[in-house]
């Protein structure tokens, strides 16, 4: 692509992306701080992604999906996974009818844009995998019948990182579903005196929505066209491949620390999120701030850590921080 056409790409991308402030402001209205978890939540809509939300309870994780759903008048189902919950009691089932003598489908919560699957590690693995054809195909299959989910349809599922007990960990096959992981923290001082504030006041601003679901789709393609340089490319392949073989980057230490590195799945959201990422800062191509932006969120549900890693309490996270520098930045 020549100098020219990238700068009018640019101007393009400046102009149509200018909603994603509007965006955000709504949903400061009620989120305070967390300027991180509300970017993941858009790189995840406007990438067509789900997000895996790790974080311990009252960090308005779902206060920030239910905000989301309202800006762009989308519609929003929570599922609170539990032990006892029924793959049916997501997808939905098949109900007989004795007055037509029929069968008739009762379709589930997981027909709506926006899904909280709250403390999703909570239920049993034949209800987590009750997402994955929803997740991946964008369809559900009830009896012989197979149904298209609406767009924009985005999951986010959220674990309990303290308590264990009672919980059913996620299979790599399904966390490579998600195309983030994202971590909440707490909320800082002067952040969290503002919720408290606004609480004791009974401040619940009312969300209004600001984005229609067609501007969404339409921002989907338009990202398709966002400029990556094959440098860019390049840095992307080179971090992945980083991960497998660790020895080809002089990186040979993290070989005993690493049982297994990203799939392909984490090359295309890599390069994916860094171009929604662009966008966001509407810029209608990638740099490699965008790439480093995105690359924890990515990668950290993609590493599989050796026992070594783990009797030294060594983390994804301090893996990809020595990878990123050490591959080199175009």
């Amino acid at each position: 692509m020549i100098q020219k056409d990238i700068e009018l790409l640019d101007k393009k991308i400046s102009q149509k992306s200018a909603f994603v402030d509007d965006l955000i402001k709504e949903i400061n209205k009620v989120i305070i701080g967390q300027e991180s978890m509300i970017e993941r939540l858009l790189i995840g809509l406007l990438g067509s992604g789900h997000i895996l939300l790790e974080g311990v309870p009252g960090l308005a994780k779902t206060l920030a999906i239910n905000t989301l759903a309202k800006s762009i008048s989308g519609d929003f189902n929570r599922i609170q996974f539990t032990p006892d919950l029924l793959p049916s009691d997501v997808i939905g089932t098949l109900v007989y009818n004795i007055k037509e003598g029929d069968f008739s489908i009762k379709k589930g919560p997981v027909f709506a844009n926006f899904i909280l699957a709250d403390e999703i590690n909570r239920a049993p693995a034949k209800v987590q995998s009750a997402l994955l054809e929803a997740m991946q195909e964008r369809q559900v299959t009830i009896g012989d019948d197979t149904y298209p989910l609406q767009e924009p349809f985005l999951v986010l599922a959220t674990q309990n990182p303290v308590e264990q007990e009672g919980t059913y960990p996620l299979p790599e096959a399904q966390t490579d579903r998600f195309m983030l992981k994202t971590l909440i923290d707490y909320p800082e001082k002067e952040e969290e005196k503002i919720i408290v504030r606004n609480n004791l006041k009974g401040l619940h601003p009312k969300i209004q929505s600001v984005v229609s679901i067609k501007k969404i789709l339409e921002a989907r393609k338009l990202i398709n066209d966002i400029y990556m340089d094959e440098k860019i490319e390049n840095y992307i392949i080179d971090i992945i491949f980083s991960t497998r073989k660790p020895n080809d980057y002089e990186l040979g230490d993290l070989k005993k620390l690493i049982n297994f590195g990203a799939s392909p799945r984490g090359s295309i959201n890599l390069a994916r999120a860094s171009r929604v990422h662009a966008f966001i800062r509407r810029r209608g191509y990638v740099v490699p701030e965008d790439v480093r932006s995105v690359c924890h969120d990515v990668l950290r549900h993609r590493i599989g850590l050796s026992y070594e890693a783990e009797a030294e309490n060594i983390n994804t996270d301090e893996i990809i921080d020595r990878i990123l520098n050490k591959i080199e930045v175009p």
